[in-house]
């Protein structure tokens, strides 16, 4: 036979003081002593009790619950946030429940959460203004923080200045003589590719120039390596700016497919500094975002408006820094110069080691 649940009443037993004062524990209420609060927390231990959020969300009660809409976690710059986020609920006593944003949209996943009571919406999803604003009227009175809007946007929202850290990139490949440069940018649908690929093109403007080509990818390995595979061999540069490390891996697998060595032929910047960039084979020079500072003061932010919503707070613009690793070296001009001589010669490599003539 089923044993039945543990209650507050039992709790409160156990405890030897009263319904109301173990509810006030659980809901982290400040006007319950510390003796009494740890002998409540003891019995809840010694019966394990599990608290009914079911029940506590039916009774419209703050049950310490953050939603999370996040775009893909297989991709590392999210996932890396959401499990910082969730860490940093877990050690304030909150919860964090999650919803991926598929075909439906973010406005989808942002329904799915409102429909499990939570108590405060993050927001970690590229989108226009219009589209964010949209979802603060739908959450109402639920406070709502942004991570992937435009700076200027009119809502509240915490993240890394794109534009800064995109000039660090650029400008570090033309203090090492760089001036053919190709850009692979992430998806045009993204607030934050685009702000990087603005950034770029504005860098190089001041320097008198324009990208040798400008190429797209959906943040994947695979699509960084496609996109430099479609290079012609005649149309190489002597760098490449890439907007996330996960697409500059994917990059330099193409460049040594193809014969080409990094950095002696061609430099390559990332943009994140994942946690597995110091290990590819150059190591990586990126522009670092600390995503677990972003996840960690993205639930302090929202936290503080949800228990003191009288005291609104701005949000918070992060800083970036370029680390520089073995991806990137000073330009690499081909024999006499030439970089069509130094295409010729990966070529007629490439053939003499398949054994047949050029």
């Amino acid at each position: 036979m089923k044993s039945r649940s543990v209650t507050l009443d039992d709790v409160a037993q156990a405890a030897g003081v009263s319904y109301q004062t173990v509810s006030r524990v659980l809901n982290h209420s400040s006007q319950v002593a510390e003796s009494t609060r740890s002998r409540v927390e003891a019995a809840m231990v010694a019966l394990n009790y599990v608290p009914n959020r079911v029940a506590q969300q039916l009774a419209g009660k703050n049950t310490r619950t953050l939603g999370l809409a996040t775009s893909d976690l297989a991709l590392l710059a999210p996932a890396q946030i959401a499990s910082a986020m969730q860490q940093r609920a877990s050690q304030l006593g909150w919860h964090l429940v999650m919803a991926m944003a598929g075909a439906d949209g973010a406005q989808a996943a942002v329904s799915d959460l409102l429909a499990q009571r939570v108590d405060a919406l993050l927001i970690n999803l590229p989108l226009e203004t219009d589209a964010a604003q949209q979802i603060e009227t739908m959450a109402g009175s639920l406070p709502c923080l942004f991570l992937d809007v435009a700076e200027e946007a009119p809502v509240s929202s915490c993240g890394f200045s794109a534009r800064a850290g995109a000039r660090q990139g650029a400008e570090h490949l033309l203090a090492l003589g760089h001036r053919r440069i190709v850009l692979l940018n992430g998806p045009s649908s993204s607030v934050a590719a685009r702000a990087r690929a603005d950034a770029w093109r504005q860098v190089l403007q001041q320097h008198q120039l324009v990208a040798q080509a400008e190429l797209f990818g959906d943040w994947s390995a695979s699509s960084g390596f496609q996109a430099v595979m479609q290079l012609a061999d005649q149309d190489l540069p002597s760098a490449l700016l890439v907007a996330n490390d996960q697409m500059a891996l994917g990059a330099m697998q193409a460049l040594h497919q193809r014969g080409i060595v990094v950095p002696t032929e061609i430099s390559v910047v990332g943009y994140d500094d994942t946690a597995d960039s110091a290990w590819y084979q150059p190591p990586l020079t990126t522009v670092r975002q600390d995503m677990r500072l972003l996840g960690a003061r993205s639930v302090d932010w929202l936290i503080s408006r949800v228990e003191q919503p009288q005291n609104p707070r701005a949000g918070e613009i992060f800083t970036t820094e370029l680390v520089v690793r073995n991806s990137t070296a000073p330009v690499f001009h081909g024999k006499n110069g030439s970089a069509k001589v130094a295409a010729e010669l990966r070529r007629l490599a490439r053939v003499l080691a398949q054994g047949s003539e050029p």
